[in-house]
């Protein structure tokens, strides 16, 4: 496995997104199964492991913890504070909050660090931006964090250039981490630009589309807890007219000599160095596939028509709801389909 820069650290130039074995596309794997894939994703060469409070309502930080504490000098652990699960009406139910007080950062990176069964987070991102909270607040909380010492670096999720480059100059920002796929574009926006400018890395999350860029997928058939039965992207009708993309899409793949996550995979890893993907499975041999496109040449032509293919004009639907998309701070395109 090829490494790439992260701030101060050198790692896989494929990432193992965790939050898939304990939270939002169904019900969580066995522990078994989970610890099969932490375990052979390092054995892979993955040194870069991304996890946050929010997943399983703390579930995963506690599996990542539990599998991976006698390997902790062999990659570098990310995880997320700013939005978790809070028993808010008292019932022992925990609701999804977003929080980004220094107070509640305070708390929830001590509480990481115990589940994670470490003394220090080599990334932390806050997760999303409490837009209650001036961004210049909470980076200071986590700026405060590096000092004593709990955390090495910061990293923002799902903001916008303008609120990135607020950030930094509170304290410098080695990560922004967001969507990016080529179903989801925002991030050409202005996002990887400014990334480059501040020398922050851009890790991509969702980089097979949540499933689309894999094969066909029953969107009738999802779990009742799958998260993507809120996005718009995978209602029957706009997936029956995004679905028209996936044959010919397949198409370039087989032309590429690879599968179609690995293809989806390698356009990334060919935009720019800047670009570490997360992909995220259950599977053993998914995750041997995904790992695959570190070997995947794709020639300017083969890339052309990707762009041309699947875009933000060709894709039908918002990638969030409504809701999800207040919740962001990522631009959005003008023009929609």
């Amino acid at each position: 496995m090829k490494n790439r820069k992260l701030g101060p650290f050198q790692v896989s130039e494929i990432g193992l997104g965790c939050m898939n074995l304990s939270h939002a596309y169904g019900p969580p794997v066995s522990f078994e199964q989970a610890e099969r894939v932490l375990l052979t994703a390092l054995d892979q060469g993955v040194t870069f492991f991304d996890t946050a409070a929010l997943y399983g309502m703390s579930a995963n930080e506690t599996l990542v913890g539990k599998v991976l504490k006698n390997h902790r000098q062999k990659f570098t652990l990310a995880s997320k504070c700013g939005m978790t699960g809070v028993d808010v009406n008292g019932d022992g139910k925990l609701v999804r909050v977003i929080d980004g007080r220094p107070e509640t950062i305070r708390q929830t990176c001590e509480d990481a660090l115990k589940r994670l069964q470490t003394d220090v987070i080599d990334l932390y991102y806050l997760h999303r931006w409490d837009k209650q909270v001036p961004i210049e607040d909470s980076v200071g909380a986590l700026s405060d964090l590096v000092r004593q010492g709990k955390i090495q670096t910061i990293g923002l999720s799902e903001v916008s250039a303008v609120t990135l480059k607020k950030a930094h100059a509170v304290h410098p920002i080695t990560a922004v981490q967001t969507e990016y796929s080529l179903w989801t574009r925002n991030p050409e926006i202005a996002v990887l630009k400014a990334c480059q400018e501040i020398g922050a890395s851009f890790v991509a999350f969702s980089p097979v589309a949540r499933g689309f860029l894999c094969n066909e997928l029953d969107v009738g058939a999802f779990d009742a807890k799958d998260i993507r039965r809120s996005m718009p992207r995978f209602t029957v009708e706009n997936y029956a007219a995004n679905f028209k993309l996936f044959a010919p899409y397949q198409q370039l793949a087989h032309e590429a000599g690879c599968t179609a996550s690995q293809l989806a995979l390698a356009w990334l890893l060919n935009q720019s160095e800047n670009i570490i993907p997360i992909p995220g499975t259950t599977s053993v041999a998914h995750l041997l596939e995904d790992l695959t496109a570190s070997g995947v040449v794709l020639s300017l032509d083969l890339m052309q028509k990707l762009d041309q293919l699947i875009n933000e004009r060709t894709v039908m639907g918002s990638r969030y709801n409504e809701q999800s998309n207040l919740e962001v701070d990522t631009e959005v395109f003008s023009h929609s389909v």
